[in-house]
Formats: C-alpha cells, structure tokens, sequence
C-alpha cells in the first residue's frame, strides 16, 4: 500500500456509515477496543479503520447492531490499565486489544469478557494462553512474529549498510519479547561481523539520550514494542539526524521516513481480528480458537531515505521488496 491508498484508507473510513436505524428484534452488541496510539496517530487510525471497515463486511454496522467504545492510551502504561478496567466495566460482548500492553491489563481486568488481541510475539511466555492450538482462557489472537525472524533485520542492515561495525538494538526490557529478539540478533552477529548492544527504552528522553550516546558510526534496529510504535517520528528523526542507517518492524515506520522495514503486515492482522470477533458474537469462544501467526511479510524501502544517508540499496535487496518508496 502507497501513501496514498493509506490516506485514501483513512477517508474512507470517516464515510463509513455511524448509524443507522436498528431493525425491530435485532440484538445490539457492544466491542471494546483498546489502542496504544494516541487518537490523532495515523498509523493507529488506519489499524481501527481497517478493523471497522472488516466488520462491516460481515455484516456489523454502528449504530444498528453494534456498538464500538474505543480508547486511545497514547502509550501511556497507566492510561492502559485505567481504559482497560473502564472497558471491561462496560460489560461488551468482546474487547480487541493490541500487543502485550494492550493485552496485558485487560487479562488483568477480566477473565470471563472474550479478549482479541493482535500484535502479541509470544502469548503462551507471556500467559495470556495455554497454547497456540488451544488457548484454554478467554483470550485468543494473533502473534506478530517468531523471534527467529529479528536476525533478518541485522542481516538487512548489513546489507544495505556494508561499513557498519556496530549496531545498537532498541527494545523495551519490560516486554519478554525485547531479550528474546535481541538474543536472536546476537546471535547472527558473529557471522556478520557487527557488535550489537541493547538500548533500553522506557521513556521518550532515554531514547533520545541512547542513540545520542551510540550514534557514531553506528546502525540500528527498532524491534517491535508499543512504545517504540507511539515514539517512531523522534526515533526516526534522530536516525536522520545521526546520519544512522536503521531497520525498522513494519512498513508504518517506512512511509514516516524510516530506511527499510521487513515484518508482518499488521492492517491484515487487524482484517483477521474482525473475523475472530465476528465468530465470537457469533456464539464461538475464544478458548477454541486457535491463535494465528502472521501470513503476509513486507519489505519496504525508502529510497529518499536512503539517499539522504548516502546509502545506495544493492539491487539484490531492491529486487525482493514488496514496496519501494522513492
């Protein structure tokens, strides 16, 4: 998707039809639905677009047979816990949270109310199932990928970065998923020649003041987390301004300025969620439906990006992207 079938997107999702008039009998269902963006984030409006637009498809329209209460955390980890317990306070039907810090304080607030949850890396580490075939609780989803997959953004940066030596991974240490993909980044490094190090993110200062420190002659690679997802326009002004070539989770960060992405295509996450939830108002319970792995992978290229920095992509590279930005 180009820039401006995603804004296209966007319109098109202020159009949908609000309401419309109940017909006589029919039940009117309530979903929850919690985001880590701020309101006004784009990324996060075509995610809820996408997600609406889905339901829609299969016969859910707001205002005559459904209704949506939606919060936006902003990243804010207390904002989550309070719009967690405020949305399962609500009694809904169901409730689609994203990632594990969306995930997390909703399976905190409640054990009975159906969850649907996408973006999460690992759901069984982080006990919000028993397992992948069968989730046991009420809650089910989509994982955002194997933690094998984080060695392919190192091998990209040297790739598209041949001089790079070092390279700093940014994480969030308080997700169980942040060691595990540096781990699987560490461990390609030998062969690659590149000494990686963690940075830790908790806040948008000490993100700033990491790559500051690590910034010379240095790469990097944003593994996936919520916060990360929120702070991506100062984290990839500060790539620019360091003159550091950086791999990114997903393509989001690539139509922002981002050089190179490789990761899942999270708007058909959200597509599939519709589903889930769909089934569940249904009568199908999230015990019994198996959580998913990605199906679709994209690498994406900026290559204004990369001339900024100097960088010529090989065209090795150019030849296996899913979209190139020029």
């Amino acid at each position: 998707m180009n820039r401006r079938a995603f804004i296209t997107l966007l319109g098109g999702a202020a159009m949908w039809p609000l309401t419309a008039p109940a017909q006589q009998g029919e039940r009117m269902r309530r979903i929850g639905v919690l985001h880590n963006f701020a309101a006004d984030d784009p990324l996060g409006q075509a995610r809820n677009g996408v997600f609406l637009q889905a339901l829609q498809e299969v016969g859910w329209t707001i205002g005559r047979n459904v209704q949506i209460e939606t919060r936006w955390a902003a990243g804010n980890a207390d904002r989550l816990r309070t719009y967690a317990a405020d949305l399962v306070a609500l009694a809904p039907d169901v409730i689609l949270g994203t990632g594990n810090a969306g995930a997390a304080p909703l399976l905190q607030a409640t054990r009975t109310v159906p969850i649907v949850f996408v973006i999460v890396p690992d759901p069984v580490g982080a006990g919000f199932v028993d397992s992948l075939a069968r989730p046991g609780g009420n809650a089910t989803g989509f994982t955002s990928f194997e933690y094998g997959l984080s060695a392919k953004w190192l091998e990209l940066l040297k790739q598209v970065a041949p001089s790079v030596t070092r390279a700093g991974v940014l994480r969030d240490p308080a997700l169980t998923s942040g060691p595990a993909q540096f781990a699987a980044i560490q461990s390609m490094a030998p062969s690659l020649g590149v000494e990686v190090s963690p940075i830790n993110v908790r806040e948008l200062a000490e993100i700033e003041r990491a790559i500051a420190a690590f910034a010379r002659n240095s790469g990097l690679i944003v593994t996936g987390s919520a916060l990360v997802a929120v702070h991506r326009h100062r984290i990839i002004a500060l790539a620019a301004r360091y003159k550091m070539p950086a791999v990114y989770p997903e393509r989001g960060y690539i139509l922002d300025g981002g050089l190179i992405s490789y990761g899942p295509d999270f708007l058909d996450q959200y597509r599939r969620a519709a589903g889930y939830v769909d089934r569940i108002l249904k009568g199908e319970k999230p015990a019994d439906l198996p959580v998913q792995a990605p199906t679709k992978y994209e690498l994406v290229i900026n290559l204004k990006t990369a001339k900024a920095l100097g960088l010529a992509v090989p065209a090795t590279v150019l030849a296996r992207a899913d979209e190139v930005i020029e």
